[in-house]
């Protein structure tokens, strides 16, 4: 059975830092492209930063570009998403997903883990 599970999410004080894990299991993340996504309440869910399966390539929307660094390690069959600088506006449930064809921040990708609180508050 095909999963992704999110971890590593949490409180933290605005100006800390998060480093948000999405494991494999039952397939090989190395053919897919993964992005991670966010939805706060009462919003829509919106497209963070996305990593290409076939040449590394990373897209980062503008809100958290120069802050989040989205990277992946294949032997660990995991992506990550290392979130520094964090505002109080970056808290939502994080999620990450994993698409064969596509690569891009549009929430339409056909693999979701279950997401992972993200708290920035003092």
């Amino acid at each position: 059975q095909l999963q992704l599970v999110e971890s590593g999410g949490g409180l933290v004080q605005p100006g800390g830092s998060l480093r948000l894990s999405c494991a494999a299991s039952g397939f090989t993340l190395d053919y897919y492209h993964i992005g991670w996504f966010r939805q706060a309440p009462g919003k829509e869910r919106e497209g963070v930063a996305c990593i290409s399966s076939s040449d590394g390539s990373t897209y980062y929307a503008d809100s958290v570009k120069g802050r989040f660094t989205i990277s992946r390690d294949n032997a660990k069959n995991t992506v990550y998403l290392q979130m520094n600088s964090l505002k109080p506006e970056d808290t939502a449930v994080y999620y990450c997903a994993a698409d064969r064809n596509r690569v891009d921040l549009v929430a339409r990708y056909d693999y979701w883990g279950q997401g992972t609180q993200v708290t920035v508050s003092s």
